[in-house]
């Protein structure tokens, strides 16, 4: 007898014969002789006491084939057939039309969710089809009823869903030392330790390439610095004993002799070892720049993840003060204000400058002169971005300016906005961490129902009821997919659970990753909080006191259950401003169909990111800097502040600066600036002038502007999806009309 079916998404759910007799029913009602009860009552009662305990739906489904045809009823069965082939057909209809916008490369919002990646290419093509048939497969077999309930009715999203079955982690924060001092090996063959600048630089590069394969988010270098300097060290020391050889005499003593910077001077009136050291740091120093050139022309040329995209690759530096760690920062810099290519800006790697008073702030700081150079790059080549050490939430008691591994109790970043630090199960340092997973919460959709309550205080008492709902759900999604995560083998990342993540080096292949997995953090984000702040009173923070007074205790309400969440699940949750690309349209466009246009709420294509003022908010950016501030120590997952200039800032570094300082004076953790750059397609000249129409290089029309999608830029603006082109054509300058400046 028939007790339990197990259905197609994996549920099992009670028998009932009445869906049996339902079926049969309609395949009756459509024949000439229609229905016959007394055989409908038969075949339904022969299954359901013949069948077995447990029957598919698939299972269930034959029988009833069987029985028909065995039936006088010859032209019932056919009917049921059809019927059943026809179900089976619509079932499959929506992931064939998606696969033929792939085949027929069709711009839309499937194949442009990632603007970083080229789903035109064969390769990228694959990926797009592994990810649409993946994603099903994830919510029928993977995710518990409720959490598929809610990501099916627009409540929760969970990022990367199409990597879910291979248990793979977000992203990693690269212990580069370990890579430059012991060598590894990744496939056929061991990569030896690096002896120089050129071997460092290719093994970064090589280091992030491989663990991209192994992961479904970004690759960071936490202290590009650190690690890289003292390969400057052994290749001017190299260049030394090349003069030896040269002059036939010994200056070994020039080994180890401290250097106060590497600096490029003429030879003129130069004798003995003075010129022998100049000589070599004038070698060392053109060594160095041609590494850092080639490190980033490799990362915007190296294909990763199947060979259809570059490394979502950063690189954060700034507090080594060693003349070798200013060479590198120095020699980077300069390479990426010259440009990739033709001169184009270089999209990879995202570079970081980690500001620290005393380091490199202020006047008087050893690191000072490259702070001054990074904001000149900046003006001109949109990075690097400004992490900011000095925030109250950014600073670790351990740090002592003597330490010559201080990096360690720094915090780092990737360049989207993913913040690794805190952690209760190891140390506080962002060196061999990562993000697991994480999920974001439609806090618009959560508002946009409690829009009918009258009464504003009830209206937002249910919305938080509603909110916590969704973050007890979140977390217990997010710990789901970690118990599942954790039962994969060593051997299944072997790169990164041999070198890079903390801890793995004590796995054995064959072991599972449970031990040390827990050093990463799980992320709970959230999208759209001014649109929320609008549906539940009427307008968002950037306009309203009242509406900054409620954004504020939602997502202080948010990061307390996080903290509860730590508790009792025993992991680093932690709350993220959600980096929304893909999503920024997607939870916008199903609420409009379930909701109809609401102004301010639903009625553009796109949600605004995180807690974010909306980019079509005319504010001066002090006003936008006060508001988003106080949001960074809520969500220490990870945030970023923008601010959009006019114009050409390519001479006006101190712009930068004043940027930077305002993080400083507000407590901010990270931050960059926007501003125009066009870039010809066809030649790669690049400008900033306004609205330009034809490239002076070589004539050509096809002129895009280089755009910051998400905290990364892009190339080209062709590769976006509708809700973020929506968004970009709505972006403002940050400029106070009434002066004229920007601050």
């Amino acid at each position: 007898m028939i007790q339990t079916v197990v259905k197609r998404d994996g549920r099992i759910v009670g028998f009932n014969e009445q869906k049996i007799m339902a079926a049969i029913r309609k395949a009756m009602m459509t024949t000439e002789r229609g229905e016959d009860e007394r055989l409908l009552n038969t075949i339904t009662d022969h299954i359901a006491q013949r069948g077995q305990t447990q029957m598919t739906v698939e299972a269930i489904q034959d029988l009833v084939e069987v029985e028909l045809m065995k039936s006088a009823r010859k032209d019932v069965a056919q009917k049921y057939i059809a019927y059943r082939n026809q179900r089976s057909i619509a079932r499959k209809a929506k992931t064939r039309d998606i696969f033929l916008d792939i085949v027929n490369v069709k711009s839309n919002d499937i194949t442009r969710e990632n603007a970083n990646m080229n789903a035109d290419t064969p390769a990228g093509m694959m990926m797009k089809f592994a990810s649409e048939t993946t994603k099903p497969f994830v919510d029928d077999y993977l995710l518990s009823p409720e959490v598929r309930d809610a990501v099916e009715h627009n409540y929760l999203h969970i990022h990367d869903k199409d990597y879910y079955p291979t248990k793979s982690l977000t992203c990693v924060q690269h212990p580069l030392d370990n890579i430059l001092n012991c060598g590894f090996i990744a496939g056929h063959g061991a990569s030896r330790p690096a002896k120089r600048i050129e071997t460092a630089s290719v093994l970064a590069c090589i280091s992030l390439e491989c663990a991209q394969n192994e992961m479904h988010g970004g690759q960071a270098i936490p202290a590009f610095d650190f690690y890289l300097a003292p390969f400057v060290r052994l290749s001017y020391i190299e260049e030394v004993k090349h003069l030896e050889e040269l002059y036939g005499e010994d200056f070994s003593e020039l080994y180890d002799e401290p250097l106060i910077d590497y600096l490029k001077q003429p030879l003129d009136d130069l004798k003995g070892k003075d010129r022998v050291r100049q000589h070599a740091i004038n070698k060392t120093v053109s060594r160095v720049h041609q590494a850092m050139e080639a490190f980033i022309h490799n990362m915007n040329t190296i294909h990763s993840r199947g060979g259809n995209q570059v490394v979502f690759s950063s690189i954060n530096y700034g507090t080594d003060t060693s003349a070798e760690g200013r060479c590198v920062m120095r020699e980077i810099l300069l390479s990426t204000y010259e440009g990739v290519g033709g001169g184009e800006t270089a999209i990879f790697p995202i570079q970081i400058w980690k500001k620290k008073r005393g380091v490199n702030y202020l006047p008087e700081d050893r690191n000072f002169d490259l702070y001054q150079l990074a904001c000149k790059v900046t003006a001109r080549r949109f990075f690097p971005n400004f992490l900011n050490l000095d925030a109250s939430f950014n600073q670790n008691d351990e740090w002592r300016a003597d330490d010559p591994k201080r990096y360690l109790h720094e915090v780092a970043t990737m360049g989207c906005r993913t913040r690794v630090f805190e952690n209760r199960f190891g140390p506080k340092t962002s060196v061999g961490r990562g993000n697991i997973s994480f999920t974001t919460i439609n806090i618009v959709k959560l508002a946009i129902e409690c829009m009918k309550v009258e009464d504003k205080e009830q209206r937002i008492a249910q919305f938080m009821a509603k909110l916590d709902e969704q973050l007890e759900l979140a977390a217990r999604q997010l710990d789901e997919r970690f118990q599942f995560q954790k039962t994969a083998y060593a051997k299944q990342f072997p790169l990164l659970m041999k070198s890079l993540w903390i801890g793995a080096d004590k796995l054995g292949a064959n072991e599972t990753i449970e031990s040390v997995i827990n050093q990463g953090t799980l992320g709970i984000g959230f999208i759209g909080l001014a649109e929320c702040l609008v549906a539940l009173i009427g307008k968002h923070h950037g306009e309203s006191e009242e509406a900054q007074e409620l954004g504020l205790k939602i997502v202080t309400y948010m990061r307390d259950r996080v903290n509860d969440f730590c508790e009792r699940y025993h992991h680093n949750y932690s709350v993220l401003a959600t980096p929304a690309e893909g999503l920024a349209g997607r939870f916008t466009k199903r609420d409009r169909k379930e909701f109809g246009k609401i102004p301010g709420v639903t009625d553009r294509d796109y949600y605004t990111n995180s807690n974010h003022v909306p980019v079509y908010y005319k504010c001066s950016a002090r006003h936008k800097a006060e508001v988003e501030a106080p949001y960074h120590n809520l969500t220490r997952g990870g945030h970023i502040f923008y601010v959009e200039i006019d114009g050409d800032a390519t001479h006006n570094p101190q712009v930068i600066m004043s940027v930077v300082d305002m993080m400083d004076r507000l407590d901010m953790g990270y931050g960059s600036v926007n501003h125009n750059r066009n870039r010809c397609m066809d030649c790669g000249y690049e400008n900033a002038q306004a609205d330009l129409k034809v490239c002076p290089k070589c004539g050509s029309k096809n002129i895009d502007k280089l755009q910051r999608i998400t905290g990364y830029l892009v190339g080209t603006t062709d590769r976006w999806n509708s809700g973020k082109l929506a968004e970009l054509n709505d972006r403002v300058t940050h400029i106070d009309d009434g002066e004229q400046k920007l601050f």
